[in-house]
């Protein structure tokens, strides 16, 4: 009932639904996005990807943004995050419509990585925007809802744009034509997006403006100095900054499993059958989907009865349990269970550490502070991706890292544990939420 009664209470605030409706589409259409340029990327039969290749991809992604990301959270923290949705998305429209014609002209894969890699930075904008804004239109005693809602039902807005997106490439086809239709089609959504969130005033979504904080040129021109300020203010916060401690491990040990299923469905349990192959990575992508959906639900009960830090410790430790039960018969049944453990553990643990940062740094900070999250969530994966290039054969099957990812989760799940609890005593966590 309580579980009810606070999602009745976060729904009820029109401008949450607003900013809930446009991170949806928004997410919908990133799912259909990565379909089509996983499809063309990883899954043409005329190429067979090795580990080195895929984390070079991975790389080309992710790495620049977190590179940036920085500079990102000073005009988060000076623009209002209104105008950012608004502009992000259209931004990402005209990109995919480019990226439509680089896959119609036949070019090379690296001119599509390269506006990919620009999709993905403006993308990876956008949801820390969203981030930043959400406590401007809920109660801070809800943000744990709230969180747990809008993140999660993004995710899966994202998975079921990536079945939808799947669907389109089988009436599409596996041609270049079909890859600029399903691109097409992204735009549409992205576009939709941003009409939503023009619905929301203005100034609603914040920064809350500091008198004293020196122009946008000096912010630039200091960032690194800023940047600092951020990280040590969210260390100060012990409680937010363990949280970002515990979730770069996680997001690491993640990271590698992502890489090491992407081969298996492509060059081990199908080599030959490329739509097989992309059709268990499906299967593998929604349950973990549905595990995502079913953190949603699970984290707010949980987080009633124990505390978020306690909820971290016990999905570390489930998720490194799952991998190493699910994972070493290198089953594609099992895989897909596997993914859905795994897919609980990961947004459980997003939902806590999101809510942890939220309600622990203050919100002259919160755009620097969310960014500098989000740089650290990209890095941890590229780190993934190279120690990946190294440790995995093209067929994505190694015992000794599968056991090493599952002591992984187990160990930092320890550590955090440990952390922690010495936090408790000393008497610094953050004061209770009202």
């Amino acid at each position: 009932m309580k579980r009810l009664a606070g999602l009745r209470t976060v729904l009820a605030g029109r401008d949450f639904r607003r900013l809930y409706a446009t991170r949806l589409v928004s997410q919908s259409g990133d799912g259909l996005f990565q379909v089509a340029l996983a499809a063309y990327a990883f899954f043409d039969p005329q190429r067979q990807p090795t580990a080195p290749a895929v984390a070079a991809a991975f790389a080309a992604l992710l790495l620049p943004y977190s590179l940036v990301g920085p500079w990102a959270g000073v005009f988060l923290d000076r623009w209002r995050r209104r105008q950012v949705l608004v502009g992000a998305n259209v931004v990402r429209a005209v990109l995919v419509l480019a990226i439509a014609g680089v896959v119609l002209a036949d070019a090379p894969l690296a001119a599509l990585l390269g506006l990919g890699l620009v999709v993905v930075s403006v993308n990876r904008f956008f949801l820390a925007a969203l981030s930043a804004s959400l406590p401007h239109v809920v109660p801070r005693r809800e943000l744990v809802t709230a969180n747990s809602l809008s993140t999660t039902s993004g995710t899966v807005a994202a998975f079921l744009g990536g079945a939808l997106g799947y669907g389109l490439r089988l009436v599409f086809g596996e041609s270049g034509g079909g890859t600029a239709a399903l691109l097409a089609v992204t735009t549409a959504w992205y576009l939709c997006s941003s009409l939503v969130a023009v619905t929301m005033a203005k100034d609603l979504l914040g920064p809350d403006l500091d008198t004293e904080r020196s122009d946008t040129r000096t912010a630039l021109r200091d960032v690194a100095h800023g940047m600092v300020d951020g990280a040590r203010h969210v260390w100060q916060r012990r409680a937010a900054g363990h949280g970002l401690v515990a979730i770069a491990s996680h997001r690491f040990f993640y990271g590698i499993s992502t890489i090491s299923v992407l081969l298996l469905f492509r060059n081990y349990f199908h080599p030959q059958a490329v739509a097989a192959g992309l059709g268990g990575l499906a299967l593998v992508l929604g349950a973990t989907g549905v595990g995502f959906l079913v953190a949603a639900l699970v984290t707010p009960v949980a987080t009633r009865r124990m505390s978020k830090q306690t909820w971290a410790t016990v999905l570390l430790l489930g998720t490194g349990v799952i991998q190493l039960a699910c994972g070493l018969p290198y089953d594609e049944l099992l895989l897909v269970a596997a993914a859905f453990g795994l897919g609980i553990g990961a947004q459980g643990l997003k939902i806590c550490v999101d809510t942890l940062v939220q309600e622990g740094v203050d919100d002259a900070y919160r755009g620097r502070v969310f960014s500098f999250y989000d740089v650290v969530f990209n890095v941890s994966f590229v780190s993934a991706a190279a120690v990946g290039a190294v440790a995995l054969p093209a067929s994505g099957k190694s015992y000794p890292v599968l056991v090493a990812t599952a002591a992984g989760f187990v160990v930092t799940a320890l550590v955090y544990t440990g952390r922690t609890r010495r936090l408790s005593r000393r008497g610094d966590a953050l004061p209770a939420v009202p």
